[in-house]
């Protein structure tokens, strides 16, 4: 049985896939780390939503990538998880911006 690390190991030899898939890695950052920092404090959409005064349609847009956050509304996010936002460039040669949310 192939697996999802299988045909993203097998399509990561296409340079074209590579660059694009590169490309969306810090949003992809993004949304696995508000997951996360929501699960691990057992909340759901609509409990942040009620924290941070963000609809819980548009929490559920950012989690499903068809939104991309403001700073803002990252600082709302960040704050309504009881953390702080803190942002990180690093050279280019790590390939990856690090978005972290402090405490996770």
């Amino acid at each position: 049985m192939r697996t999802l690390g299988d045909s993203l190991n097998e399509r990561m030899k296409n340079e074209s896939f590579r660059r694009e898939y590169g490309a969306i890695q810090p949003e992809m950052n993004v949304i696995r780390v508000l997951i996360e920092a929501r699960r691990e404090r057992s909340m759901t959409q609509a409990d942040l939503a009620a924290r941070t005064g963000i609809d819980q349609a548009d929490i559920s847009r950012l989690e499903n990538g068809s939104r991309n956050p403001s700073l803002n509304m990252l600082k709302k996010l960040a704050s309504g998880l009881g953390m702080t936002l803190k942002l990180e460039f690093v050279p280019e040669q790590q390939r990856e911006v690090k978005v972290k949310i402090e405490g996770l």
